[in-house]
């Protein structure tokens, strides 16, 4: 089976038209691609947190001890406290939205979560910057997905 074929299997439907027919809509590929990133991006955070357990001497299972170590651990749990609140608007965007104006708002959430962990890791007060980047992509997502939603069932 090509993979033009397993494409084609996956493609969704939307939501039926005023006649009652069903059109194909692309599935959203620059997104899917942003999330393998986002889950990337977070796999390395865990390998940090690995080598930094080795790094300040914090042996496993404790999460504390050497506030060093404590702000990386952090940055990446609060990497995957926010990932919920990234990955669900962003996919919404994608499909009632844009693909594109998604897949560049989740690159800006992860260079937001990388400038993030590179400044918590520095300092505490180090991660706003960081954190501005990406709550402010999130709510953008928000915002689009919101609106795609309406637009989608206003007949937009």
């Amino acid at each position: 089976m090509c993979l033009h074929a397993v494409a084609d299997k996956y493609t969704a439907l939307a939501p039926p038209t005023d006649d009652g027919s069903a059109e194909d809509v692309a599935m959203p590929y620059y997104t899917a691609i942003v999330t393998l990133l986002a889950v990337a991006f977070y796999f390395f955070l865990a390998t940090r947190v690995s080598v930094a357990h080795s790094k300040f001497n914090v042996r496993l299972p404790t999460t504390t001890g050497n506030p060093d170590f404590e702000r990386i651990f952090r940055a990446h749990m609060n990497t995957l406290e926010w990932m919920p609140t990234f990955l669900v608007p962003l996919w919404l965007c994608a499909t009632y939205l844009s693909d594109v104006f998604a897949a560049v708002l989740g690159v800006v959430w992860i260079v937001g979560r990388a400038v993030y962990f590179a400044g918590y890791s520095r300092a505490v007060e180090k991660r706003l910057p960081g954190f501005f980047i990406q709550s402010t992509a999130c709510l953008l997502l928000f915002i689009g997905a919101a609106a795609g939603v309406v637009m989608r069932l206003s007949g937009g």
